[in-house]
Parts: structure tokens; sequence; C-alpha cells
């Protein structure tokens, strides 16, 4: 029986080893000034010269600004915005309407960025259906998508398009753990729909909001790369995020040493914030992942 499930997950487990846990010796080119010509083994050691010219790149500086930046907007509102739509699809009666509205809002996630993007820009771009109504109205066109100065709220709006009906399904899952009685007990005593909602539904699903925060401010340097990149054209002053960054400075210009240790720094301080989180849930909630 045992070795019937370990032959199931081998492939997954494999599949890590090679892709995740090999690659991390690779970080090794982060204290050598690497080229691809002589190899890992005969680049000469540097150091930690790459770390202190992290310090002292401007690029870097606007790349981890706008990083930070984009993040802490999709905390404020990508993250609970699938909390939110739970909690809304969580109160209809009706199971008809409940799944056809699950229908609709999952569907945006099984859409890659191209198409996405793709899609926004025939609503809001400069020649876009928003464009063509104020034109024919006789008002100026608003430029959208090429704006840099709106850029970072655009992209939030388009991650909560995109992911929101998907990040529902742990909280519909959690919210169904929640005992019925506990709702009618509260009816009865005369508890309204929000004091219902601060006193069981959020306690009841606390542990998954803990968990899911956790891992996101362990990711919260790792904010995309594929919505960024396919937004070059309002400029790298607003657009370039670290994925974008690493990008262009490791793969396209070569700098591999420099851009290994960029990604280095990256991991080690999401690894800080899962420790730095979960240690704090775990003093204030009674709540952690280990």
């Amino acid at each position: 029986m045992n070795r019937a499930v370990y032959l199931f997950i081998l492939p997954g487990f494999l599949w890590y080893v090679v892709f995740h846990y090999l690659p991390i010796l690779g970080n090794v080119i982060a204290f050598k000034d690497y080229s691809i010509f002589i190899g890992i083994r005969e680049s000469p050691w540097v150091g930690l010269q790459n770390f202190r010219d992290i310090l002292t790149d401007p690029a870097f500086e606007v790349a981890l600004r706008n990083t930070l930046i984009i993040e802490g907007l999709q905390l404020l509102f990508a993250f609970p915005a699938p909390l939110a739509l739970a909690l809304l699809l969580n109160s209809l009666i009706n199971e008809r309407v409940k799944r056809g509205i699950q229908s609709v809002v999952y569907l945006p996630h099984f859409l890659s960025w191209v198409i996405v993007i793709a899609i926004w820009q025939q609503l809001f771009g400069g020649d876009g259906f928003l464009n063509q109504i104020l034109l024919n109205r006789g008002f100026e066109p608003v430029n959208i998508m090429n704006n840099p100065d709106i850029f970072k709220p655009l992209v939030v709006l388009q991650t909560i398009w995109k992911d929101a009906g998907w990040g529902t399904i742990i909280f519909l899952a959690a919210l169904t753990k929640i005992d019925a009685q506990l709702y009618e007990a509260a009816v009865i005593d005369g508890a309204g729909g929000w004091r219902r909602l601060i006193n069981i539904t959020l306690p009841g699903i606390r542990s998954v909001i803990v968990l899911l925060l956790i891992l996101r401010l362990g990711s919260m340097l790792t904010v995309g790369f594929e919505q960024y990149f396919l937004q070059r054209g309002v400029g790298a002053e607003a657009a370039e995020v670290l994925d974008t960054f690493v990008y262009f400075r490791g793969v396209v210009n070569g700098d591999w040493s420099f851009a290994a240790a960029v990604g280095l720094v990256r991991a080690i301080f999401g690894a800080v914030m899962i420790f730095a989180a979960n240690w704090l849930a775990k003093r204030f909630f009674d709540e952690g992942i280990f």
C-alpha cells in the first residue's frame, strides 16, 4: 500500500528536485564573475562584490521601489478581494445563481496574461472601446493603458479581475466548515449580519486567512513577470519590477552574476518574511504554518 503511494508522488517529487532544489546550487555564481564561455568552475571569485553593486545600482532601486509599491497595493486590495467575493457568493441562497456567478468569475483565471492585456487594450487602449465612445460623444480620449501615473493601480485591477474568482475556491471551502448552528444561535440572540460576520464567519476562517497571508508575504518581492513584461510602453521608471529587472540584466545583458545576486537576496528576504509573519501570527492569533 505504501509503495503505491510513494510511486504516485514520485513524479511530483522528482519535478521539485530537478527544477527547484538542484538550481539552488547555481546561486554560487552570485559570488563569482560568471562567464558562460568559461563555465562556473573557472569563473573567478569576487566574494560579496555583486551584493555591494546592488546597493549602488539606481536601476535596482527603481525596480525595488516599484515592486514594493505594487505589492503593497495588492496586499491592500487584491488579497482581500477573493475573501470579499467568497463572502458575497456564500450569502446567495439560489444555488443555480451561485454556480453561474462562480463560473463567470473563475473564467479569467484560465486566460494567459497575453490575452488579458489584449482585452484590456481593446477596452481601454488609445483606440479602444472607451475612447471610441468618448470621441463619438465629443469628449477628449483618455490615455489609460499607456499612462505611467496610473500604471500601478491598473495592474492591481487587472490582477483582481483575473485571479479574484479563482482565489475564492479556498475561502468558500473554508466557509463550509463553519457550523450552521452557530449562525442559527446568533440569529435567535438578535445578531445582525455584520455581527455574525465579525464574531462567527471571520474567526471561523481565520486560520485560512493567516495561512494565505503568510505565504503571500513570503513572495512579496515576486509580483509576476508576464503582466509587467507586456506593458513596457509606460517605461521602466513605472513598470520595472524585480522580475523583469533580473531578466533584462541577466538574460538580455548577460550580467548573470549580478542577476543571481539579486535573486538570492530576494529569496532570503522571502524566507525572512515567512518566518517573521509566522512568528507574529502565532504570537497574536495562535495561528501559523509551522
